[in-house]
C-alpha cells in the first residue's frame, strides 16, 4: 500500500512539474487580468550604440509599433506580442516576415492577441529600418 501511494505520489509530482516546465513564460491576454493590460511583457537590454540605420528604426518602431508591440519591443499584455523573443528568431521569422506583417497584416498564429491589421504610412525603408533596430536589440538580447 505504501509503495502505491509512493508511485502515485511521485506521478502527481512528475506531472505538476511537467506542467509547469512546459508553460510559456509569456502572458496572454486570457490568464492575464484586465489590470495587467498594457504592462510590458519581457525585459530587454539595449544595445550600447545604434547604427544611424538602428536610431531610424527605432524612431520609426516608437512611432507605429509600440503601441501593441511595446517601448522597445517588449511586447504588451493584452495588445501585442514581443518582438524580442525566440520566436521572432532570424531563422524562423525572417526579415521578409516582418516586411509581410506591415504590408499586409498576418493571422494571430503564435499568441492570442488577435491578427495584426497592416500599417499604413510605412514606406519599405521604414520597415528596413525597424527590422535592423529590432535585429539589434535581439541580438543584445542572445536572439541570434
Amino acid at each position: 500500500m505504501n509503495s502505491r501511494l509512493l508511485w502515485l505520489l511521485a506521478a502527481i509530482l512528475l506531472a505538476g512539474s511537467t506542467y509547469l516546465l512546459t508553460q510559456s513564460d509569456q502572458s496572454s491576454p486570457e490568464t492575464a487580468s484586465p489590470a495587467s493590460d498594457g504592462v510590458q511583457m519581457v525585459e530587454v537590454t539595449l544595445p550600447a550604440e545604434f547604427t544611424e540605420q538602428q536610431t531610424l528604426g527605432r524612431t520609426a518602431f516608437e512611432n507605429n509599433c509600440a503601441t501593441c508591440h511595446g517601448e522597445n519591443a517588449t511586447g504588451l499584455v493584452g495588445k501585442g506580442p514581443p518582438l524580442i523573443h525566440k520566436i521572432y528568431e532570424p531563422s524562423h521569422h525572417g526579415d521578409g516576415a516582418f516586411l509581410m506583417a506591415a504590408r499586409q497584416g498576418v493571422r494571430a498564429h503564435h499568441w492570442k492577441f488577435g491578427d495584426m491589421p497592416p500599417v499604413e504610412g510605412l514606406t519599405n525603408a521604414d520597415i528596413e529600418n525597424i527590422v535592423a533596430y529590432v535585429r539589434a536589440v535581439q541580438r543584445e538580447n542572445g536572439i541570434n
